[in-house]
């Protein structure tokens, strides 16, 4: 199994003892029943979406691996929202909804949410909605951002798989890009064909109906729903410099550059990073050896 911890739980935290003991020293926390109060809390179902947003067109994605021909976050295929809920409890689906901006699309339903004060300045214009079948999955990444996450959960159960920036050597990352390698199985990983997981340490949680996970800034988390159910992300700049010009970086040269990449040199690029990926983890282990 990999080197997990759970990640601490607490309630009704003040936001001194927040900023204090989870935000300044950057570890993860869940906060369980901070959002009992809200609207949210006891509307939002599956069949309350379907219900507020069933004629929208929502972008789908699955666990098929990164593509030359695909775009940065391009969605592999599009479903009304009432249909996708409907294949969310007839059967387990790969098929998850990223990065959804609630506002843009259903604005009714930022009356039933607050911004909390966690002391941190939330991006009010970002609230984004997560949806996922049965055993579907996130691959291990970060945000291109590196924010502060506040990941709140509506409805069934999910696993969440936390790493922080420092575990980068063991992770098999690729380079020019946010993920791992993609066929790294997290849930059960395989230590003989990737052996470098072992030294990796990270955190793990389950989140319930109304827990909120809050992740570092940068942190890779690997999202798995153990059943049909969503969240919803508010963010915060990076405050620490480091993060801040790597996230600009991100944004505005390193996807970019990507993106050129895949255009230019199609497949091979991205087999080319993959393969870096075990090259520079692989040398990464023998100088500790």
């Amino acid at each position: 199994m990999l080197n997990l911890q759970d990640i601490p739980r607490v309630k009704n935290i003040s936001k001194e003892e927040f900023l204090k003991n989870y935000f300044k020293p950057q570890k993860p926390v869940v906060i369980e029943g901070f959002i009992n109060h809200w609207p949210a809390y006891s509307k939002w179902t599956l069949d309350y979406m379907k219900e507020v947003a069933g004629d929208k067109v929502v972008p789908l994605y699955d666990d098929r691996p990164v593509s030359h021909e695909e775009g940065f976050n391009e969605p592999h295929a599009k479903m009304k929202m009432s249909e996708y809920v409907d294949l969310l409890k007839r059967k387990p689906t790969r098929y998850r909804i990223f990065l959804w901006n609630i506002l843009k699309e259903v604005p009714q339903l930022q009356k039933d949410f607050s911004y909390p004060d966690f002391g941190l300045k939330l991006m009010k214009g970002l609230p984004m909605l997560f949806f996922g079948g049965q055993n579907s999955f996130t691959f291990m990444h970060y945000d291109i951002d590196l924010a502060n996450i506040f990941h709140f959960h509506f409805e069934g159960k999910k696993q969440c798989i936390l790493f922080d920036q420092k575990q980068n050597p063991y992770l098999y990352k690729i380079p020019h890009s946010l993920i791992t390698r993609e066929d790294i199985d997290f849930a059960n990983p395989d230590f003989e064909k990737w052996p470098a997981l072992k030294k990796a340490k990270g955190y793990v949680a389950n989140l319930h109906h109304g827990d909120v996970l809050y992740m570092p800034e940068g942190y890779w988390h690997y999202m798995r729903y153990i059943t049909p159910g969503f969240s919803m992300s508010l963010r915060a700049i990076a405050r620490n410099p480091k993060n801040l010009s790597k996230a600009l970086y991100n944004i505005f040269v390193m996807r970019h550059f990507d993106n050129l990449m895949r255009r230019i040199k199609g497949q091979a690029w991205i087999d080319a990073k993959n393969e870096k990926a075990i090259i520079k983890t692989n040398k990464q282990l023998q100088t500790e050896v």
